[in-house]
């Protein structure tokens, strides 16, 4: 039996006190208050309540490597991205590689495997599939329903995967963007009680009083921390955190206990935020985690202090795992599956014939995943519509990477670059070819570079190219997870050094082909309104 000593905080019971806790067989045996110890914190470990793990672009085993040493024990995972790619094959992939880390992670059946009808995706998750993936595989829950037209409008597919995971007692995850009113109340009799798309006050307030457990996203791109936070006070016991999307650099600096830190510097009682991040995602979600009471599987860290939230100490099933910084675990490469079928393109591909009359233009929002629509006048040489670096309108495109289809072509404004171009085969959810440049040359470059790479992030800037290869379903790398996220803070410098200026320029592009989050995104089919839902022109 093993015995950890120091000040133990029981958040259930809301008690900071002196005590041993005794470890027999990966669980609690017993704890003991006594009269003194010393001055470290023994706790709950963090849970991220929502998460893609391949958006770090590091594989199930590589992404725990790096989470353990935050604290993180446990995430709550939707692998849709690679089920977009792969199917179930992709989702089989991340739970046999997720085996390689002592990281809890919980992955849930993708529901909406192809997002929508109106992009081409490389794989479908059929009612089947998911109810395989249920019996035969664990998974605890039905991930985020982001089809949420089809829920409030009964859609017969959709309705029949709640029906399935309702029937086999599973938690439906969900996914709802600006949903307010009668629509928001038909997707919750649906049977969905959880949101992590909210993204103003009044949004998440009002889906709290219906009933809405609100996961507070703070990730790489979507940042809502700010606007949510404060209602954590009065709605601590319906609200959680989560990542939702964390890139390697950031996830190499930290993970929930950076959220947790910045929740008690805004004068967030400490149990409350630790009930968020510790105790609600084991309840609703029903994960095998424990919160540090007798009996529970021993799952908890140590921190030096209670502002900064560094832990010291990650222990998972009695085991330490992670020691000041470092996981006790070593890298090892997963294997290589993928599914990348287009050639080579040409300049020409990106040409778009000038008309009369203005065009819509795609706003993008730094910090966020919505989207505005904007009409704009283009600028117009030798009879086609280009970038217009000065009023910072850039050509976006969408290349289908399962099939050799022309690209569609449209235009965004705020990437800001100056020159050049930049590119990436992470964009969700089905994770085509998604670019922005300056003009056709260095697109075309950075695009075919991701071609020939067969997947990564990629930079084109006259004869300068550089690429970030993700041989993984085109999504993700088998590397090193710290040298990945080394080479990706290089490239993400050099995007700024064109020009770039939002805050994380390949993480915001990834999410500009994502037609489930409104208003305006471009798919390989062509601009899609994501508020009406449908295909809208160019030009006006």
């Amino acid at each position: 039996m093993n015995r950890i000593s120091g000040q133990i905080i029981d958040v259930l019971n809301e008690r900071i006190f002196p005590g041993n806790v005794f470890i027999s067989n990966g669980r609690i045996s017993k704890i003991e208050e006594i009269d003194q110890a010393e001055n470290k914190f023994i706790m709950p470990g963090f849970i991220d309540a929502h998460v893609h793990v391949e958006s770090s672009m590091l594989t199930p085993g590589e992404f725990g490597r790096m989470a353990l040493p935050h604290g993180t024990v446990a995430t709550v995972s939707d692998p849709h991205e690679i089920a977009n790619v792969l199917g179930i094959e992709g989702v089989r992939y991340m739970i046999e590689d997720a085996r390689k880390t002592a990281l809890k992670i919980y992955f849930g059946a993708p529901s909406c495997v192809p997002a929508t009808v109106f992009e081409t995706a490389g794989a479908e998750v059929t009612l089947e599939d998911i109810e395989s993936l249920f019996t035969n595989e664990g998974l605890v829950y039905l991930s985020e329903m982001m089809n949420f037209p089809g829920v409030i409008f009964n859609d017969p597919v959709v309705m029949d995967k709640i029906a399935l995971a309702k029937r086999l007692g599973k938690t439906i995850d969900g996914h709802a963007p600006g949903l307010r009113g009668e629509d928001l109340d038909k997707y919750i009799a649906a049977g969905i009680y959880t949101d992590h798309e909210c993204f103003t006050y009044e949004e998440a307030l009002e889906k709290l009083q219906k009933g809405i457990k609100v996961i507070i996203r703070e990730g790489s791109a979507a940042k809502n921390f700010e606007a949510l936070i404060p209602l954590a006070h009065d709605h601590w016991e319906n609200m959680m955190l989560c990542s939702d999307d964390k890139h390697p650099n950031d996830l190499a600096v930290g993970h929930i206990n950076e959220a947790v830190a910045r929740a008690v510097a805004k004068g967030i009682p400490l149990m409350k935020i630790l009930r968020m991040t510790c105790i609600n995602p084991i309840r609703h979600y029903g994960l095998e985690v424990g919160a540090l009471q007798v009996g529970d599987k021993a799952d908890f860290i140590i921190v030096n202090d209670l502002k900064d939230f560094i832990p010291t100490h990650t222990y998972i099933n009695g085991e330490l795992v992670a020691e000041n910084g470092k996981s006790s675990a070593q890298y090892q490469a997963a294997p290589i599956l993928n599914n990348f079928n287009t050639s080579i393109k040409k300049e020409h591909d990106f040409e778009i014939q000038a008309q009369p009359g203005n065009i819509r233009v795609i706003e993008a929002l730094d910090g966020q995943l919505v989207t505005n629509e904007l009409h704009l006048s283009p600028k117009e040489k030798n009879g086609k519509w280009v970038s217009d670096i000065e009023k910072d309108i850039l050509k976006i495109t969408v290349v289908n990477r399962y099939s050799d289809q022309p690209p569609a072509v449209a235009f965004i404004r705020n990437f800001g670059l100056e020159s050049g171009a930049i590119a990436s085969s992470v964009a969700h959810d089905s994770h085509n070819i998604v670019a922005v440049g300056t003009n056709d040359q260095d697109l075309t470059r950075a695009v075919n570079a991701i071609i020939e790479a067969k997947g990564g992030l990629s930079l084109a800037n006259g004869r300068e190219v550089e690429v970030l290869p993700l041989p993984v379903a085109g999504i993700m790398t088998n590397k090193n997870g710290y040298e990945v996220a080394d080479q990706y803070t290089l490239l993400d410098k050099k995007a700024k050094e064109l020009g770039a200026k939002l805050g994380s320029p390949y993480m915001t592009l990834s999410f500009m082909a994502l037609l489930v989050i409104p208003q305006l995104k471009l798919s390989d089919k062509g601009l899609f309104d994501g508020k009406d839902f449908k295909f809208v022109d160019l030009n006006l």
